[in-house]
Protein backbone atom coordinates (compact mmCIF):
# COMPACT_ATOMS: atom_id res chain seq x y z
CA UNK A 1 0.00 0.00 0.00
CA UNK A 2 1.49 3.10 -1.31
CA UNK A 3 0.96 6.08 1.17
CA UNK A 4 0.23 9.68 -0.72
CA UNK A 5 2.68 11.47 1.86
CA UNK A 6 5.64 9.61 1.58
CA UNK A 7 5.26 9.68 -2.40
CA UNK A 8 4.57 13.22 -2.51
CA UNK A 9 7.84 13.78 -0.22
CA UNK A 10 9.92 11.55 -2.21
CA UNK A 11 8.77 13.53 -5.68
CA UNK A 12 9.19 17.30 -4.12
CA UNK A 13 12.92 15.92 -2.42
CA UNK A 14 14.14 14.06 -5.51
CA UNK A 15 13.05 16.94 -8.12
CA UNK A 16 10.16 14.69 -9.83
CA UNK A 17 6.67 17.12 -9.60
CA UNK A 18 5.41 19.75 -7.09
CA UNK A 19 2.98 22.38 -6.95
CA UNK A 20 3.21 25.64 -8.66
CA UNK A 21 4.15 28.77 -7.41
CA UNK A 22 5.41 26.92 -4.52
CA UNK A 23 7.46 30.18 -2.96
CA UNK A 24 4.33 32.28 -2.78
CA UNK A 25 1.95 29.03 -0.96
CA UNK A 26 0.71 27.34 -4.44
CA UNK A 27 -1.78 27.23 -6.55
CA UNK A 28 -4.33 24.44 -6.79
CA UNK A 29 -4.51 22.32 -10.02
CA UNK A 30 -0.94 23.43 -11.20
CA UNK A 31 1.84 21.17 -11.20
CA UNK A 32 5.60 21.91 -12.23
CA UNK A 33 7.70 18.48 -13.42
CA UNK A 34 11.21 19.01 -12.01
CA UNK A 35 14.08 17.62 -13.94
CA UNK A 36 13.66 13.91 -13.15
CA UNK A 37 9.81 14.65 -13.29
CA UNK A 38 10.67 16.40 -16.72
CA UNK A 39 13.04 13.41 -18.45
CA UNK A 40 9.93 10.63 -16.86
CA UNK A 41 7.34 12.25 -18.74
CA UNK A 42 9.32 13.29 -21.96
CA UNK A 43 10.55 8.91 -21.80
CA UNK A 44 6.75 8.39 -21.85
CA UNK A 45 5.28 10.68 -24.51
CA UNK A 46 8.25 8.93 -26.64
CA UNK A 47 7.28 5.58 -25.71
CA UNK A 48 3.54 6.47 -26.29
CA UNK A 49 4.38 7.89 -29.62
CA UNK A 50 6.21 4.85 -30.62
CA UNK A 51 3.60 2.47 -29.57
CA UNK A 52 0.24 3.86 -30.94
CA UNK A 53 1.94 5.60 -34.18
CA UNK A 54 3.30 2.34 -34.92
CA UNK A 55 0.06 0.59 -34.84
CA UNK A 56 -0.12 1.80 -38.96
CA UNK A 57 1.73 3.67 -41.18
CA UNK A 58 -1.44 5.75 -42.04
CA UNK A 59 -1.21 7.66 -38.45
CA UNK A 60 0.70 10.61 -37.71
CA UNK A 61 1.09 12.87 -35.36
CA UNK A 62 0.18 16.75 -35.87
CA UNK A 63 0.22 19.61 -33.36
CA UNK A 64 -2.10 22.45 -32.96
CA UNK A 65 -2.49 25.38 -30.87
CA UNK A 66 -3.65 26.19 -27.43
CA UNK A 67 -6.17 28.41 -28.11
CA UNK A 68 -9.26 28.37 -30.00
CA UNK A 69 -11.49 30.56 -31.60
CA UNK A 70 -14.93 31.08 -30.20
CA UNK A 71 -16.40 29.58 -33.30
CA UNK A 72 -14.61 26.60 -32.91
CA UNK A 73 -15.71 25.65 -29.22
CA UNK A 74 -19.40 26.85 -30.42
CA UNK A 75 -19.95 24.57 -33.37
CA UNK A 76 -18.40 21.60 -31.30
CA UNK A 77 -20.90 22.27 -28.32
CA UNK A 78 -18.47 23.72 -25.67
CA UNK A 79 -19.75 26.99 -25.08
CA UNK A 80 -22.94 25.67 -24.52
CA UNK A 81 -22.31 22.38 -22.85
CA UNK A 82 -18.64 21.84 -21.22
CA UNK A 83 -20.03 22.53 -17.29
CA UNK A 84 -19.79 20.77 -14.36
CA UNK A 85 -22.24 21.53 -11.36
CA UNK A 86 -21.05 23.78 -8.83
CA UNK A 87 -22.53 24.28 -5.29
CA UNK A 88 -21.58 27.28 -2.92
CA UNK A 89 -21.31 27.72 1.07
CA UNK A 90 -23.43 29.45 2.50
CA UNK A 91 -21.72 30.30 5.15
CA UNK A 92 -18.10 30.66 4.20
CA UNK A 93 -18.29 30.88 0.41
CA UNK A 94 -16.38 27.96 -0.99
CA UNK A 95 -17.21 26.28 -3.95
CA UNK A 96 -17.13 22.26 -4.83
CA UNK A 97 -17.91 20.46 -7.45
CA UNK A 98 -21.40 18.73 -6.64
CA UNK A 99 -20.70 15.18 -7.75
CA UNK A 100 -17.57 15.01 -5.58
CA UNK A 101 -18.97 16.60 -2.55
CA UNK A 102 -21.78 13.59 -2.87
CA UNK A 103 -19.39 10.43 -4.05
CA UNK A 104 -17.16 12.04 -0.86
CA UNK A 105 -19.75 11.43 1.71
CA UNK A 106 -22.22 9.04 0.50
CA UNK A 107 -19.61 6.48 -1.69
CA UNK A 108 -22.59 7.01 -4.69
CA UNK A 109 -21.36 8.10 -8.70
CA UNK A 110 -22.72 11.25 -9.02
CA UNK A 111 -20.74 12.69 -12.14
CA UNK A 112 -23.91 11.73 -14.06
CA UNK A 113 -26.42 13.70 -12.47
CA UNK A 114 -27.61 17.21 -13.14
CA UNK A 115 -27.79 20.22 -11.28
CA UNK A 116 -31.72 19.42 -10.04
CA UNK A 117 -30.29 16.02 -9.23
CA UNK A 118 -27.10 17.25 -7.34
CA UNK A 119 -29.72 19.79 -5.36
CA UNK A 120 -31.93 16.89 -4.52
CA UNK A 121 -29.19 14.23 -3.42
CA UNK A 122 -27.78 17.51 -1.33
CA UNK A 123 -31.12 18.15 0.23
CA UNK A 124 -31.82 14.13 0.64
CA UNK A 125 -28.69 13.05 2.21
CA UNK A 126 -28.48 16.09 4.54
CA UNK A 127 -25.17 16.92 2.68
CA UNK A 128 -22.95 20.43 4.33
CA UNK A 129 -19.94 22.00 3.61
CA UNK A 130 -16.43 20.14 4.18
CA UNK A 131 -14.82 22.79 5.12
CA UNK A 132 -16.91 25.01 7.69
CA UNK A 133 -20.55 22.50 8.09
CA UNK A 134 -22.51 25.38 6.73
CA UNK A 135 -24.91 24.68 3.99
CA UNK A 136 -25.49 24.86 0.32
CA UNK A 137 -27.33 27.32 -1.91
CA UNK A 138 -28.89 26.17 -4.89
CA UNK A 139 -26.09 24.31 -7.18
CA UNK A 140 -25.43 25.85 -10.53
CA UNK A 141 -23.64 25.26 -13.92
CA UNK A 142 -20.33 26.45 -14.38
CA UNK A 143 -18.42 26.40 -17.67
CA UNK A 144 -14.87 25.38 -16.95
CA UNK A 145 -13.33 26.96 -20.22
CA UNK A 146 -10.75 30.07 -19.84
CA UNK A 147 -11.91 32.55 -22.46
CA UNK A 148 -9.34 35.28 -23.46
CA UNK A 149 -9.04 37.89 -25.68
CA UNK A 150 -7.56 38.41 -28.99
CA UNK A 151 -6.24 41.26 -30.88
CA UNK A 152 -5.09 44.55 -29.30
CA UNK A 153 -8.38 45.48 -28.25
CA UNK A 154 -10.12 42.35 -27.35
CA UNK A 155 -12.92 42.73 -30.36
CA UNK A 156 -12.74 39.15 -31.01
CA UNK A 157 -12.85 36.14 -28.06
CA UNK A 158 -11.47 32.64 -28.07
CA UNK A 159 -10.45 30.15 -25.24
CA UNK A 160 -7.58 28.16 -24.16
CA UNK A 161 -8.72 24.64 -25.41
CA UNK A 162 -10.58 22.21 -22.90
CA UNK A 163 -9.20 19.07 -24.84
CA UNK A 164 -6.71 18.36 -27.80
CA UNK A 165 -9.45 16.67 -29.97
CA UNK A 166 -11.07 20.09 -31.59
CA UNK A 167 -7.91 20.72 -33.17
CA UNK A 168 -7.53 17.53 -34.56
CA UNK A 169 -10.98 17.39 -35.84
CA UNK A 170 -10.16 21.51 -37.92
CA UNK A 171 -7.13 19.59 -39.48
CA UNK A 172 -9.06 16.35 -40.86
CA UNK A 173 -9.90 17.96 -44.28
CA UNK A 174 -6.33 19.35 -45.01
CA UNK A 175 -4.23 15.92 -43.30
CA UNK A 176 -7.14 14.15 -45.70
CA UNK A 177 -5.53 15.75 -48.55
CA UNK A 178 -1.74 15.77 -48.08
CA UNK A 179 -2.41 12.15 -46.61
CA UNK A 180 -3.54 11.07 -50.38
CA UNK A 181 -7.23 10.26 -49.39
CA UNK A 182 -5.82 7.36 -47.29
CA UNK A 183 -8.16 5.62 -44.91
CA UNK A 184 -8.42 4.69 -42.34
CA UNK A 185 -6.35 8.05 -40.78
CA UNK A 186 -5.16 8.36 -37.55
CA UNK A 187 -3.82 11.63 -36.67
CA UNK A 188 -2.31 12.02 -33.18
CA UNK A 189 -1.39 14.60 -30.49
CA UNK A 190 -0.03 15.13 -27.51
CA UNK A 191 -0.37 19.20 -25.71
CA UNK A 192 -2.00 20.87 -22.94
CA UNK A 193 -5.31 21.41 -22.10
CA UNK A 194 -7.17 23.92 -19.89
CA UNK A 195 -10.45 23.58 -17.46
CA UNK A 196 -10.91 25.81 -15.04
CA UNK A 197 -11.90 23.37 -12.33
CA UNK A 198 -14.11 24.32 -9.28
CA UNK A 199 -12.73 22.44 -6.78
CA UNK A 200 -8.51 20.00 -8.00
CA UNK A 201 -7.79 18.73 -4.45
CA UNK A 202 -6.49 15.70 -6.20
CA UNK A 203 -2.37 16.21 -6.40
CA UNK A 204 -1.65 16.04 -10.31
CA UNK A 205 -5.22 13.61 -10.74
CA UNK A 206 -7.56 16.90 -11.44
CA UNK A 207 -5.26 19.89 -12.98
CA UNK A 208 -6.55 23.35 -14.58
CA UNK A 209 -4.02 22.92 -16.83
CA UNK A 210 -3.17 19.60 -17.89
CA UNK A 211 -1.62 17.12 -21.09
CA UNK A 212 -3.47 15.29 -23.42
CA UNK A 213 -2.04 12.38 -25.60
CA UNK A 214 -5.08 11.30 -28.04
CA UNK A 215 -4.99 9.48 -31.40
CA UNK A 216 -8.07 10.47 -33.33
CA UNK A 217 -8.65 6.98 -35.96
CA UNK A 218 -11.19 8.06 -38.82
CA UNK A 219 -12.65 5.51 -40.88
CA UNK A 220 -16.24 4.84 -42.96
CA UNK A 221 -18.29 2.21 -41.60
CA UNK A 222 -19.22 -0.49 -43.70
CA UNK A 223 -16.39 0.25 -45.47
CA UNK A 224 -12.84 0.46 -43.26
CA UNK A 225 -14.17 -2.31 -40.71
CA UNK A 226 -12.11 -5.31 -42.43
CA UNK A 227 -8.78 -3.70 -41.63
CA UNK A 228 -9.05 -3.46 -37.97
CA UNK A 229 -10.72 -7.31 -38.07
CA UNK A 230 -7.92 -8.22 -39.17
CA UNK A 231 -5.47 -6.74 -36.97
CA UNK A 232 -7.94 -8.03 -34.39
CA UNK A 233 -7.54 -11.30 -35.61
CA UNK A 234 -4.15 -11.46 -33.57
CA UNK A 235 -4.70 -10.20 -29.96
CA UNK A 236 -8.60 -11.70 -29.80
CA UNK A 237 -7.04 -14.31 -26.70
CA UNK A 238 -5.96 -11.23 -24.96
CA UNK A 239 -7.06 -11.77 -21.77
CA UNK A 240 -8.60 -8.37 -19.89
CA UNK A 241 -10.37 -6.95 -16.50
CA UNK A 242 -13.53 -5.56 -17.65
CA UNK A 243 -16.51 -3.94 -15.46
CA UNK A 244 -19.83 -3.82 -17.24
CA UNK A 245 -22.51 -2.76 -14.98
CA UNK A 246 -21.45 -4.43 -11.56
CA UNK A 247 -19.79 -7.30 -12.19
CA UNK A 248 -16.15 -7.28 -12.93
CA UNK A 249 -14.44 -10.43 -14.21
CA UNK A 250 -11.58 -11.34 -16.21
CA UNK A 251 -11.97 -12.26 -20.16
CA UNK A 252 -10.79 -12.62 -23.61
CA UNK A 253 -10.86 -9.66 -25.80
CA UNK A 254 -12.60 -12.04 -28.43
CA UNK A 255 -15.68 -12.75 -25.98
CA UNK A 256 -16.39 -9.64 -24.94
CA UNK A 257 -20.05 -9.15 -26.57
CA UNK A 258 -21.78 -6.56 -28.06
CA UNK A 259 -18.37 -5.17 -29.11
CA UNK A 260 -17.38 -4.35 -32.61
CA UNK A 261 -14.15 -5.72 -33.17
CA UNK A 262 -13.32 -2.33 -34.46
CA UNK A 263 -12.98 -1.12 -31.36
CA UNK A 264 -11.69 -4.36 -29.15
CA UNK A 265 -8.95 -4.14 -31.55
CA UNK A 266 -8.09 -0.40 -29.85
CA UNK A 267 -9.09 -1.48 -26.52
CA UNK A 268 -6.40 -4.12 -26.52
CA UNK A 269 -3.81 -1.99 -27.64
CA UNK A 270 -4.22 0.17 -25.06
CA UNK A 271 -4.33 -2.62 -22.58
CA UNK A 272 -0.88 -4.22 -24.25
CA UNK A 273 0.74 -0.61 -23.28
CA UNK A 274 0.07 -0.19 -20.08
CA UNK A 275 1.04 -4.12 -19.29
CA UNK A 276 3.50 -4.16 -21.97
CA UNK A 277 5.46 -0.97 -21.95
CA UNK A 278 4.75 0.62 -18.44
CA UNK A 279 4.87 -2.80 -16.79
CA UNK A 280 1.55 -2.25 -14.64
CA UNK A 281 0.30 -5.84 -12.47
CA UNK A 282 -3.25 -6.33 -14.76
CA UNK A 283 -4.80 -6.70 -11.34
CA UNK A 284 -4.04 -3.07 -11.21
CA UNK A 285 -6.00 -1.83 -14.56
CA UNK A 286 -9.27 -2.44 -15.57
CA UNK A 287 -11.73 -1.34 -18.40
CA UNK A 288 -14.99 0.23 -17.35
CA UNK A 289 -17.85 0.63 -19.46
CA UNK A 290 -19.36 3.26 -18.67
CA UNK A 291 -23.55 3.70 -18.52
CA UNK A 292 -26.09 5.54 -20.85
CA UNK A 293 -25.89 8.24 -18.12
CA UNK A 294 -22.56 8.91 -17.72
CA UNK A 295 -21.01 8.89 -20.84
CA UNK A 296 -21.61 12.16 -23.21
CA UNK A 297 -24.56 11.78 -25.81
CA UNK A 298 -22.73 11.18 -28.55
CA UNK A 299 -20.18 8.45 -27.78
CA UNK A 300 -21.95 5.14 -29.27
CA UNK A 301 -19.30 3.41 -27.28
CA UNK A 302 -17.34 4.72 -24.09
CA UNK A 303 -14.79 2.52 -21.90
CA UNK A 304 -12.36 3.88 -19.63
CA UNK A 305 -9.29 2.22 -18.77
CA UNK A 306 -8.58 2.92 -14.76
CA UNK A 307 -6.28 2.03 -12.30
CA UNK A 308 -6.35 1.19 -8.70
CA UNK A 309 -4.67 4.00 -7.01
CA UNK A 310 -3.47 3.32 -3.33
CA UNK A 311 -2.59 7.50 -3.08
CA UNK A 312 -6.22 8.16 -4.64
CA UNK A 313 -8.81 6.02 -2.66
CA UNK A 314 -8.99 2.91 -5.60
CA UNK A 315 -10.25 2.84 -8.73
CA UNK A 316 -9.98 6.08 -11.11
CA UNK A 317 -10.28 6.75 -14.97
CA UNK A 318 -6.68 7.27 -16.40
CA UNK A 319 -7.68 6.92 -20.17
CA UNK A 320 -10.70 6.50 -22.13
CA UNK A 321 -11.58 4.85 -25.66
CA UNK A 322 -14.37 6.77 -26.99
CA UNK A 323 -16.16 5.76 -30.43
CA UNK A 324 -17.89 9.21 -31.34
CA UNK A 325 -19.58 8.58 -34.46
CA UNK A 326 -19.64 11.80 -37.22
CA UNK A 327 -20.69 14.33 -34.52
CA UNK A 328 -17.54 16.38 -34.61
CA UNK A 329 -17.05 16.65 -38.13
CA UNK A 330 -21.11 16.96 -38.58
CA UNK A 331 -21.12 19.69 -36.54
CA UNK A 332 -17.77 21.61 -37.17
CA UNK A 333 -19.12 21.23 -40.97
CA UNK A 334 -22.60 23.17 -40.25
CA UNK A 335 -20.44 25.58 -38.24
CA UNK A 336 -17.76 26.70 -40.77
CA UNK A 337 -19.95 25.82 -44.00
CA UNK A 338 -17.14 23.99 -45.51
CA UNK A 339 -17.46 20.18 -46.64
CA UNK A 340 -15.69 17.49 -44.38
CA UNK A 341 -17.28 14.42 -46.47
CA UNK A 342 -15.52 12.17 -48.73
CA UNK A 343 -16.06 10.15 -51.34
CA UNK A 344 -16.69 6.54 -51.44
CA UNK A 345 -18.33 4.05 -53.48
CA UNK A 346 -22.03 4.87 -52.01
CA UNK A 347 -21.72 8.82 -52.56
CA UNK A 348 -19.91 11.33 -49.90
CA UNK A 349 -20.17 10.51 -46.45
CA UNK A 350 -18.58 12.28 -43.50
CA UNK A 351 -16.06 9.58 -41.50
CA UNK A 352 -16.68 8.47 -38.20
CA UNK A 353 -14.36 8.64 -35.40
CA UNK A 354 -12.77 6.57 -32.33
CA UNK A 355 -10.89 8.40 -29.65
CA UNK A 356 -7.96 6.88 -27.80
CA UNK A 357 -7.66 9.52 -25.36
CA UNK A 358 -4.64 9.41 -22.21
CA UNK A 359 -4.88 11.78 -19.37
CA UNK A 360 -0.44 12.09 -19.38
CA UNK A 361 -0.05 13.54 -15.96
CA UNK A 362 -2.42 10.52 -14.84
CA UNK A 363 -0.46 8.22 -16.22
CA UNK A 364 2.58 9.26 -14.65
CA UNK A 365 1.66 9.43 -11.53
CA UNK A 366 0.15 5.61 -11.69
CA UNK A 367 3.62 4.77 -12.65
CA UNK A 368 5.26 6.62 -9.86
CA UNK A 369 2.75 4.84 -7.48
CA UNK A 370 3.10 1.77 -9.26
CA UNK A 371 6.53 2.06 -8.82
CA UNK A 372 7.27 2.91 -5.17
CA UNK A 373 8.39 0.79 -2.62
CA UNK A 374 9.70 1.37 0.98
CA UNK A 375 10.34 -0.85 3.31
CA UNK A 376 12.71 -1.17 6.36
CA UNK A 377 15.98 -1.36 4.56
CA UNK A 378 15.21 1.58 1.70
CA UNK A 379 12.93 3.45 -0.80
CA UNK A 380 12.77 2.45 -3.73
CA UNK A 381 11.42 3.58 -7.44
CA UNK A 382 11.10 0.48 -10.42
CA UNK A 383 9.81 2.09 -13.20
CA UNK A 384 10.62 0.07 -16.69
CA UNK A 385 14.08 1.21 -18.16
CA UNK A 386 13.17 2.50 -21.21
CA UNK A 387 11.19 4.78 -18.92
CA UNK A 388 13.20 5.58 -16.16
CA UNK A 389 14.55 9.46 -16.18
CA UNK A 390 17.99 7.61 -15.25
CA UNK A 391 19.04 4.48 -16.93
CA UNK A 392 22.35 4.56 -15.85
CA UNK A 393 24.70 5.57 -12.19
CA UNK A 394 28.49 5.51 -12.03
CA UNK A 395 30.72 6.01 -9.59
CA UNK A 396 33.70 5.27 -8.01
CA UNK A 397 33.83 3.26 -4.75
CA UNK A 398 36.03 5.50 -3.08
CA UNK A 399 37.62 9.16 -4.76
CA UNK A 400 41.26 8.64 -4.63
CA UNK A 401 44.12 6.13 -6.14
CA UNK A 402 42.40 7.28 -9.61
CA UNK A 403 38.96 5.58 -9.16
CA UNK A 404 37.47 8.82 -9.71
CA UNK A 405 39.09 9.63 -12.90
CA UNK A 406 38.66 5.81 -14.57
CA UNK A 407 34.66 6.18 -12.73
CA UNK A 408 34.60 9.28 -15.19
CA UNK A 409 36.03 7.98 -18.25
CA UNK A 410 33.47 4.89 -17.88
CA UNK A 411 30.63 7.71 -17.56
CA UNK A 412 31.32 9.20 -20.79
CA UNK A 413 31.43 5.98 -22.46
CA UNK A 414 27.92 4.81 -20.76
CA UNK A 415 26.39 8.36 -21.45
CA UNK A 416 26.79 8.53 -25.33
CA UNK A 417 24.10 5.33 -25.05
CA UNK A 418 22.10 5.87 -22.27
CA UNK A 419 20.59 8.07 -19.81
CA UNK A 420 23.65 7.96 -17.26
CA UNK A 421 24.24 9.83 -14.58
CA UNK A 422 27.68 10.57 -12.58
CA UNK A 423 27.54 10.66 -8.57
CA UNK A 424 31.21 11.26 -6.42
CA UNK A 425 29.48 12.49 -3.11
CA UNK A 426 29.28 10.22 -0.25
CA UNK A 427 29.18 6.62 0.61
CA UNK A 428 28.82 4.14 -1.60
CA UNK A 429 25.76 3.05 0.50
CA UNK A 430 24.64 6.68 0.53
CA UNK A 431 25.06 6.94 -3.65
CA UNK A 432 22.80 3.58 -3.83
CA UNK A 433 20.47 4.71 -1.73
CA UNK A 434 19.87 8.03 -3.60
CA UNK A 435 19.77 6.66 -6.71
CA UNK A 436 17.41 3.72 -5.91
CA UNK A 437 15.04 6.21 -4.43
CA UNK A 438 14.80 7.75 -8.10
CA UNK A 439 14.39 4.66 -9.99
CA UNK A 440 17.71 4.40 -11.33
CA UNK A 441 17.90 1.05 -13.39
CA UNK A 442 21.47 0.18 -12.94
CA UNK A 443 24.23 1.33 -10.79
CA UNK A 444 27.71 0.79 -12.11
CA UNK A 445 30.82 0.72 -9.69
CA UNK A 446 34.48 1.22 -10.27
CA UNK A 447 36.74 -0.20 -7.28
CA UNK A 448 40.29 -1.41 -7.13
CA UNK A 449 39.70 -4.63 -9.13
CA UNK A 450 38.52 -2.37 -11.73
CA UNK A 451 42.10 -0.98 -12.12
CA UNK A 452 43.34 -4.28 -12.65
CA UNK A 453 41.28 -5.87 -14.84
CA UNK A 454 38.95 -3.12 -17.08
CA UNK A 455 36.19 -5.22 -14.77
CA UNK A 456 33.57 -3.21 -13.01
CA UNK A 457 30.23 -4.48 -11.14
CA UNK A 458 26.64 -3.81 -12.29
CA UNK A 459 23.70 -3.39 -9.53
CA UNK A 460 19.88 -3.72 -10.29
CA UNK A 461 17.64 -1.57 -8.27
CA UNK A 462 14.85 -4.25 -7.90
CA UNK A 463 16.89 -7.13 -6.61
CA UNK A 464 19.79 -5.77 -5.52
CA UNK A 465 21.98 -8.50 -6.96
CA UNK A 466 25.39 -7.48 -8.46
CA UNK A 467 27.04 -9.14 -11.71
CA UNK A 468 31.06 -8.18 -12.51
CA UNK A 469 31.47 -7.72 -16.18
CA UNK A 470 34.25 -5.94 -18.23
CA UNK A 471 34.02 -2.55 -19.29
CA UNK A 472 34.23 -3.55 -22.78
CA UNK A 473 31.08 -6.00 -22.29
CA UNK A 474 29.41 -3.65 -20.04
CA UNK A 475 27.74 -1.18 -22.56
CA UNK A 476 25.93 -4.28 -24.49
CA UNK A 477 24.96 -6.24 -21.57
CA UNK A 478 23.15 -3.08 -20.54
CA UNK A 479 21.50 -2.69 -23.98
CA UNK A 480 20.21 -6.10 -23.82
CA UNK A 481 18.85 -5.29 -20.14
CA UNK A 482 17.46 -1.77 -21.24
CA UNK A 483 15.80 -3.46 -24.08
CA UNK A 484 14.32 -6.33 -22.29
CA UNK A 485 15.89 -8.40 -24.26
CA UNK A 486 17.60 -10.34 -20.99
CA UNK A 487 16.25 -10.67 -17.47
CA UNK A 488 19.39 -10.21 -14.79
CA UNK A 489 18.97 -13.17 -13.52
CA UNK A 490 20.19 -14.46 -16.71
CA UNK A 491 23.71 -13.34 -16.13
CA UNK A 492 25.92 -15.15 -12.91
CA UNK A 493 24.92 -12.91 -10.01
CA UNK A 494 25.63 -12.37 -6.14
CA UNK A 495 23.84 -10.33 -4.05
CA UNK A 496 25.02 -6.98 -3.18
Amino acid sequence: MTNRDELESMCKRRGFLWQSAEIYGGEAGFYDYGHLGAELLDNWKREWKKFFLGLSEDYHLIYTPNIHPYRVLESSGHVDQFSDVMIRCDRCGSSFRGDHVIEAETGEDAEWMDKDEIGDKIQESALSCPDCGGSFAQPEDFNMMFEVALGPTGERSGFLRPETAQGVYLNFRREFRALRKKMPMGLATIGSAFRNEISPRQGVYRLREFRQAELQIFFIPGIHEEVFENRFEEIKNMPVRIKRGDKTKEVLLGDIEDVPPFYLYHLGKMYEYHTDVMGFDPQRIRFRELSEEEKAFYNKIHFDLEFKFDTLGGWKEINGLHYRGDHDLKQHQKGSNTKLSVSTEEGRKIPHVIELSFGVDRNIWALLEDGYNSDDDRDWLDIPPKLAPRQVAVFPLVKKDGLLERSREVYEILDDEFRTHWEKTGSIGKRYARNDEVGTRYCVTIDYDTMDDDSVTIRDVESKKQIRVSIDEASGILKELIECEKRFDDHSNTEG
